[in-house]
């Protein structure tokens, strides 16, 4: 027997025996955190499995199997114009307004069609941080000076961060671009104009299944929830001609979709959450059994699942069990340790402040009113806005996802950089206010 070969087994199977071993399963805080592992799993599974990732992983299949190599190299390739790509990256990242892990499925599909690292990452870290309604909710609720600091640092963060990995592994970048420059242009197979229809229809899909809830019951932002699946209805019309007409699906099996989706939309009215999925179910029987774009659209949009999902059901126990739920479960990590451990404007304060919102799970807008309860048991201005560049860029499910794209070290290197870049900009804020 090699025993070379077999250590790491080995040593997999007598950690698990060691942990089980000793496992503390009679004590009170060990349990209430496994409920908290459970729990936070639970609520991700309904909150955000279906109306989150699913449509950004049919997105994804969309950009890898309509938008030509050429089209994603000519924007964000590692050969473009540093200004362009930045620019255009940091730009598609805030229209989309999602969470550190729905932006994963998407980052997946340009980092596959070739786009560069620094854009690519400049994309990854501008989706959740750079979130016009998460700025104006902080603004509104944390203050204007702390909503204007996180805007400025995010829109910085972004092409700084994206620019530092880019230098990092500019060696390898450069082989990239030289590739890519060798690479025959694709042909696109229908106006750009269609392709981009197709892609902006289920972004904004993506973006009102999501919409929050605002703190007024008045305004625009107000009608715009309160009116949330009406708009997507319609958009989901628009999606359904699109789908018939540009990418030339079977009409009848499209219409019998749309029919059910409205059936059940009347027999449920109240529950708005059924027609969203048999819609998603409809669309994958039909992708499923189509052929040519439909089937590969599909089989894209599977992998991405198979790669991604695991991942993050993994990282979200973790997260749930170490640090808690949002809405006040506890980990095995005390709250109270986090909140003594953040007051000031100290230089550990700040590391501190940063390295939690890195490891913790930060949903869409749930980042303020959790800051908002940290800020008022003592926590430091410094710590928050380094809380806020790091935590919702970030999370430990987002890692280990984004450590199966572009593999341990560069993964390693941007958490880094996040971590770093994020204290340096709480220390000089708290400095300030």
């Amino acid at each position: 027997m090699n025993w070379k070969e077999e250590y790491k087994p080995l040593l997999w199977i007598g950690g698990f025996f060691m942990l089980a071993y000793f496992m503390p399963v009679q004590n009170a805080e060990f349990k209430e955190a496994l409920f908290s592992a459970f729990e936070l799993t639970k609520w991700y599974a309904q909150e955000h499995v279906l109306l989150c990732l699913i449509p950004a992983f049919f997105i994804a299949g969309v950009i890898a199997v309509f938008v030509s190599q050429s089209a994603v190299i000519k924007y964000f390739g590692a050969g473009t114009k540093k200004w362009i790509s930045y620019l255009v990256a940091s730009i598609s990242g805030t229209i989309l307004a999602v969470c550190s892990c729905t932006i994963l499925p998407l980052f997946s599909g340009i980092h596959k069609r070739g786009a560069g690292l620094g854009p690519a990452i400049t994309f990854l870290y501008s989706g959740p941080a750079i979130n016009i309604l998460a700025i104006i909710l902080t603004a509104r609720i944390l203050g204007f000076e702390l909503g204007i600091a996180r805007v400025v640092g995010a829109v910085f963060f972004s092409i700084v961060i994206g620019g530092l990995m880019a230098f990092i592994y500019r060696k390898e970048e450069g082989a990239k671009a030289a590739l890519q420059m060798a690479m025959p242009q694709e042909e696109e197979v229908r106006p750009i104009w269609q392709t981009a229809f197709h892609f902006f229809v289920m972004v904004l899909i993506l973006v009102f299944v999501n919409w929050g809830s605002p703190n007024e019951d008045q305004g625009f932002w107000a009608f715009l929830y309160h009116q949330k699946w009406v708009i997507t209805a319609i958009f989901g019309l628009f999606f359904s001609g699109s789908l018939i007409f540009i990418l030339k699906l079977n009409k009848w099996w499209v219409g019998s979709v749309v029919v059910l989706v409205l059936v059940s939309a009347m027999i449920w009215p109240a529950h708005p959450l059924i027609p969203f999925v048999v819609g998603v179910v409809g669309l994958s029987v039909v992708l499923s059994f189509s052929r040519g774009e439909g089937e590969e659209w599909m089989n894209e949009s599977w992998g991405f699942a198979k790669q991604i999902m695991p991942l993050l059901a993994v990282g979200v126990l973790v997260a749930g069990f170490l640090l808690g739920t949002q809405d006040g479960g506890r980990g095995i990590i005390p709250n109270e340790w986090i909140a003594s451990l953040v007051g000031g404007n100290s230089l550990f304060s700040n590391f501190f402040a940063s390295i939690v919102g890195a490891f913790m799970y930060f949903a869409t807008l749930t980042e303020v009113p959790i800051l908002k309860g940290l800020m008022n048991a003592g926590m430091g201005k410094g710590p928050a806005l380094a809380l806020l560049l790091a935590g919702p860029a970030l999370s430990l499910p987002n890692m280990l996802v984004i450590r199966g794209v572009i593999g341990t070290q560069k993964t390693m290197v941007y958490v880094t950089l996040v971590v770093i870049m994020a204290t340096l900009s709480g220390i000089i804020y708290g400095s300030m206010f």
